[in-house]
């Protein structure tokens, strides 16, 4: 019997391909995917539950009109659409909130933040999956039960830091400027 051996032919580089484009994609074929890791260890959130001051675009779209923040989020993860998610928050969130607030002059405001968490913590977990993140500083339904909005924030700056960085290898073209050309004058005889 022969043994097997551990070539690997290289890769194919069609022809016209830039050196950069080359080493561009080897550095991509050899490191692992955001996906995919080296191990079964869940990594940590690119920031924490409470740096919403880190960037304040999210920390005052998410305080203003977290339905929005929440939408995009949604629509990032492909979990759902952009309307449909907005529209779905600011019914359980605005709507019953607000009505169980002004039935019962405040005392029941607490309760139907319940069901915004367990609508929430879904797609929290469908973010912590695709990107292998760590339950963390809680479980999803009390995460979104304690702090809704930094839970929003944070899932809208990790999907922003990771959407980044996945975008920025992805699609590199080199351009260069097109060659001089050149008019000789025709001479007629």
């Amino acid at each position: 019997m022969k043994e097997q051996s551990g070539y690997i032919p290289p890769r194919y580089i069609p022809l016209g391909q830039s050196d950069l484009e080359t080493s561009i994609l080897s550095n991509i074929d050899e490191s692992p995917t955001q996906n995919e890791s080296s191990s079964d260890v869940p990594v940590q959130w690119s920031s924490g539950i409470c740096a919403c001051f880190d960037d304040l675009q999210s920390c005052s779209v998410g305080t203003i009109c977290p339905c929005f923040l929440f939408g995009k989020n949604a629509e990032s993860l492909g979990s759902g659409t952009f309307m449909g998610s907005c529209t779905t928050h600011f019914i359980i969130c605005g709507v019953i909130n607000s009505f169980c607030c002004l039935l019962t002059g405040g005392l029941v405001l607490g309760f139907p933040g319940c069901f915004a968490a367990c609508y929430a913590c879904g797609y929290r977990k469908a973010l912590r999956t695709k990107y292998n993140l760590q339950e963390a500083p809680c479980g999803d339904f009390m995460t979104h039960l304690c702090c809704h909005l930094c839970a929003v924030c944070q899932e809208y700056r990790e999907i922003r830091e990771r959407s980044v960085d996945i975008n920025l290898n992805e699609k590199v073209v080199e351009i260069t400027a097109p060659q001089v050309q050149t008019m000789d004058l025709a001479v007629r005889k």
